[in-house]
This record gives C-alpha cells, sequence and structure tokens, in this order.
C-alpha cells in the first residue's frame, strides 16, 4: 500500500499531543502562526478545560483557532492514541518522559502507518522503540522520527549540511562545538532526572541495539569522545557533550551513503574560559550522580514543576550556536547552525516544522525508525532557514 493510499481519508495531517504542555502550548503558538491554510491539525490531551482555555488563548490572536479540534487522548489509555494515531497523518508528541509516557503512541502509531515526531533527548527511550517497532513501522510505512527538537535537529542537520559542501566518496571529519544560553523547564528536568536514574538500564538497551541492528556494509562510522581539551581550531575549551545528538548523527551517516567510506563525528560543548569548563563537568557529575538517589531527585524535581518554564523574557535573551568544522579529500569548510532560545522557542519551531515536512511536503520514500536527516534532510533545513534558523557557510579554509 503507498503512502497516499494509507493516508487517504484520514481527519488531519498533524495532531499535537501533549499541548497544554510547556513546551506543547509554545508548539500551538508555532503551528497557529505559521500552519499553511488548508493545513488539517488539532490539539490532543488528556484534560479537554485545558484544551479549551488553550484554544482560547490562540484565538486571541488568531480567531480562525476558535475552531480548532480539540481530540481526547490519554498516555494511559491506549484505545485513545490508537485512535489519534488512525485519524492522522502525522502525530507530534511533547508528553515526557518519554520512557515513562512514551512507548503506547510509539506503538499505535507504528501499527496505524502514522508518522510520529517527539522531543526524545532519552537514549534509552529511543533505542528501546527501535528494538520493539521499527520492523512494524517499516510495514506499516510509518516514519517514527525521534528528537525533533535542540536534541538532535541542529546537530543532525548541520552535519549533513556540512557534508554536503565536502567532496563525494572520500572520508570525512566533522567535530561539532556547541555554544548555547537558556534556562530549563520542569519537563525537561524530569526528563534529565530520568535519564540520570537510569544509567544501567541505558546501557542494557543500547548494546542489545548494537547487537541486532544491521551495519553500513563496507563503511566505517564513528563518534568517538575524547578528554577535555584546548582546541585551537574553536578558540575554546573543547567539553565532550553526553548527549544523544553523537549518535543521531551516527545513525545518519550509516543510513546515507553522502556521508562518505569512512565518516567521523565528534561532538563537543565550546566553553571559552577553563574554569566554567571545570565547573559544567562537576556539575554535570554531581547530577548523575544524584539522579541515582531517590531522595534527591525528589528534591531537585520539587524545585521546578512540569509545565513550568523560562519567561518569555528569559526565553528572548536565549540562543545557540553550533558551528562544525569539516575535511575530507583535501578541502575543509566551516558551516553553523543557529538561532534563538534552544530550549522552547526554537525546539517548539522545529518539532512543528518537522511535523508539517512529514505531512505536506515531497520527501524520499522512508519508513521505520529514522532520523531527521534521513526522513527529511534537505527539506526541513530549508523549512528551518524560512523559519529564521540560519544555516551558513562560515568559511572554507585555504580558499579566497
Amino acid at each position: 500500500m503507498s503512502r497516499n493510499d494509507r493516508e487517504h481519508g484520514r481527519e488531519y495531517d498533524v495532531v499535537l499531543f501533549g499541548a497544554t504542555g510547556f513546551t506543547g502550548g509554545l508548539t500551538a503558538e508555532y503551528l497557529a502562526a505559521h500552519a499553511p491554510d488548508g493545513c488539517r491539525w488539532a490539539l490532543a490531551g488528556r484534560n479537554r478545560d485545558k484544551l479549551l482555555r488553550l484554544r482560547e488563548r490562540l484565538a486571541e490572536t488568531d480567531p480562525s483557532c476558535a475552531d480548532l479540534p480539540l481530540v481526547h487522548a490519554d498516555a494511559d489509555d491506549p484505545a485513545s492514541l490508537r485512535a489519534v494515531a488512525e485519524s492522522t497523518r502525522v502525530v507530534a508528541t511533547t508528553v515526557g518522559p518519554y520512557i515513562r509516557h512514551g512507548e503506547p503512541l510509539v506503538a499505535a502509531c507504528a501499527e496505524a502507518g502514522t508518522d510520529y515526531v517527539d522531543l526524545a533527548g532519552e537514549p534509552e527511550f529511543v533505542d528501546l522503540m527501535y528494538l520493539r517497532h521499527h520492523e512494524r513501522a517499516r510495514e506499516t510505512g510509518a516514519r517514527l522520527v525521534h528528537s525533533c527538537g535542540f536534541d538532535s535537529v541542529p546537530h543532525d542537520l548541520g552535519v549533513l549540511y556540512t557534508v554536503e559542501h565536502l567532496p563525494e566518496g572520500v572520508p570525512l571529519r566533522i567535530d561539532g562545538y556547541v555554544r548555547a544560553s537558556g534556562t530549563i523547564s520542569g519537563g525537561t528536568l524530569a526528563s534529565v532526572l530520568t535519564v540520570a536514574s537510569r544509567q544501567r538500564q541505558t546501557g542494557a538497551v543500547a548494546r542489545e541495539r548494537r547487537r541486532v541492528e544491521p551495519r553500513p556494509a563496507g563503511r566505517r562510522i564513528s563518534t568517538p569522545s575524547d578528554l577535555p581539551r584546548r582546541s585551537a581550531k574553536a578558540g575554546a575549551w573543547a567539553v565532550p557533550l553526553p548527549t544523544l545528538d553523537p549518535q543521531v548523527v551516527a545513525r545518519s551517516a550509516a543510513a546515507l551513503e553522502r556521508y562518505g567510506p569512512d565518516f567521523r563525528y565528534r561532538h563537543y560543548a565550546a566553553v571559552r574560559r577553563l574554569p566554567v569548563a571545570v565547573g559544567g563537568i562537576a556539575v554535570a557529575g554531581a547530577f548523575l550522580a544524584l539522579g541515582l538517589v531517590p531522595a534527591a531527585r525528589r528534591a531537585l524535581s520539587a524545585r521546578l514543576a512540569p509545565g513550568e518554564g523560562p519567561s518569555p523574557e528569559r526565553r528572548a535573551k536565549s540562543w545557540f550556536a553550533v558551528r562544525f568544522f569539516g575535511e575530507g579529500g583535501g578541502r575543509r569548510v566551516i558551516t553553523e547552525v543557529s538561532g534563538g532560545d534552544p530550549g522552547y522557542g526554537e525546539t517548539a519551531k522545529m518539532l512543528a516544522e518537522s511535523a508539517l515536512c512529514l505531512a505536506l511536503d515531497e520527501l524520499p520514500e522512508t519508513s521505520g525508525q529514522v532520523t531527521t536527516a534521513v526522513a527529511m534532510g534537505d527539506a526541513l533545513i530549508e523549512r528551518l532557514s524560512r523559519a529564521g534558523i540560519g544555516f551558513r557557510v562560515v568559511a572554507v579554509p585555504g580558499r579566497g
């Protein structure tokens, strides 16, 4: 069955699940302002009163939102999730931590042949969904695309953009350096604490995925990590980031031959001052340690409740810039992906544009669990560029 045949007669193009949360509300606002005419989208959640209040807020700036459809869906009610998945072409979800609340919706989308996007930065969840639902999604034609926010769109698409400015068919080496300013929400804090508390489970699931996932024949993909060091080219201390991003980049590289026969990616935070770098490493280590202690997790969680987040004024001052240094075949290039508030404003934009891209754009035929670079690639880069996220070549060293 073709994708068009499968989706024929569906009521919606996009359903946003978790719309009443902090990031969900920002995503709803973005869709209200930027979904094109004729795009059929709906808000979904378990609390109808909150959905009604959100719709009223959207209608204050866009009166056409007064009739926006509201759909009941509960992460603990698989039947409601099946109904959502069967009603739409794409589901976008902000309901986390995903390892606790996410699988029933992934399963429903894989079964219904419905495209799915989320904001998961949780390696255990992404690997577990591959093990449990990738094959079924391939059978039904569903595209399961995790990590469609700051984790990991700028890095995944930034590497793709850099690769496209390097020669084909040669070994490629790319290093990414992240600079950002921003604060976190209660939902993000809950997800980070969940990841910290499940280090053993995360490792076990990662090993199982490596055991069963096919490797690209005749090609080598690596994402090595090293010790913090001073980077002359970045003009900063390079601190390896223990995030999902390098894994996402590696999966894109494994799926796309354009990344060459021997591809390496390294991922760092770029920190200008050594004391800040040392302090950041200490805080990260302490956070991982405290995440293993239930009482400490509860105390940290109490400091910022789910649904709470930075003010519009604070978000307006936030920013990110990821610079990529690539080389291969005798050519070097420096590129950059940049934007505003990484954790919320731009993350909501990335999630919404990913959903619209899957629903409305002509894209390569893919299915199963795939990355943003594999599923959407240049089409999503073009969308995000039009939406104000910068993709640019900074320099081609050695050329005038």
